[in-house]
């Protein structure tokens, strides 16, 4: 029993890091790839409004099961009538931002700038459906980014591309301004404050801004603007108190950028685009900015 019991607590610590090594970003190193996980899990934010008259309503062993998974039976509010048939493939979706994250400001004027992009959506997962009544039809979870809750929103599914990666060990610590349109690191998936690599990413840079799926954008930030989203020492890149200062007082014009990583863009809307992060050599944070490369 002793023995049982020494296996169970240490396949539960080892399942426990695996998820913590999952939840948290990763900085440094090279991608994978752009495998369909990443292509289908980014999120993406729409300035037009998803259609949501196909919902999840419910699901099989729904008395003590608040979410939905992999391999769950859930319920769909439209049927055969509404021309539902077997085998019909869904995507779900569900608004990434609710009523507490949206008083929730990670960096000045974010809120602001979210909503001229548009409203953000997660990616829950895909459906399909394997029986159909009149009124309402039965889905198998078939493929899982995050768990499925009742009201997420039912869209047909369309294939989403999976551009190539670059190799993340050219990667230009000190690569020039590319003249290209700047925007900024404005929230990402689970609405985080800090994002790594394999971390995904919302830009206020879209099809306007001429931004195209497979393009790739660099992170960047300067030291000691006054709208730095590190908390820091005012003047703390000049001076500080103990440890030295320099021989006059620098701004952030004065003193080089510091890039921060990059990342290959996944989706695109009008005003914004998804941005999975390939690779960083420290923490990007929401407010630190982006220009295409």
């Amino acid at each position: 029993m002793r023995a049982k019991l020494i296996v169970l607590s240490l396949t539960m610590f080892v399942f426990a890091g695996s998820a913590t090594a999952q939840s948290q970003p990763q900085f440094g190193g090279a991608s994978a790839g752009a495998d369909y996980t990443a292509a289908n899990c980014s999120g993406f934010i729409s300035d037009q409004k998803v259609p949501d008259e196909i919902r999840l309503i419910s699901g099989e062993q729904a008395e003590y099961k608040v979410v939905f998974a992999r391999g769950d039976k859930v319920y769909v509010n439209r049927g055969q009538d509404q021309g539902v048939r077997v085998g019909d493939r869904f995507m779900v979706v569900r608004h990434e931002r609710d009523q507490l994250t949206e008083n929730v400001n990670w960096f000045k004027l974010q809120n602001k700038l979210l909503k001229q992009m548009g409203t953000s959506y997660i990616d829950a997962g895909q459906v399909r459906i394997v029986n159909v009544q009149p009124k309402v039809s039965i889905g198998e979870v078939i493929f899982s980014c995050d768990y499925m809750q009742r009201g997420d929103i039912l869209r047909p599914y369309v294939e989403r591309p999976q551009p190539p990666y670059k190799d993340a060990a050219a990667f230009d610590h000190f690569a020039p301004v590319s003249g290209k349109p700047v925007g900024m690191v404005v929230s990402g998936r689970d609405d985080a404050d800090e994002y790594g690599q394999d971390s995904s990413v919302y830009i206020n840079l879209g099809a306007a801004q001429g931004v195209k799926v497979g393009d790739y954008v660099r992170m960047f930030r300067h030291q000691g603007e006054p709208g730095e989203t590190v908390p820091q020492t005012k003047g703390y890149q000049y001076f500080l108190v103990g440890f030295g200062s320099a021989p006059a007082k620098y701004t952030w014009k004065d003193l080089p950028r510091e890039l921060l990583g990059e990342g290959i863009v996944l989706n695109v809307s009008r005003n914004s685009s998804t941005v999975l992060v390939t690779f960083s050599s420290v923490e990007i944070f929401g407010g630190d900015y982006v220009e295409i490369e």
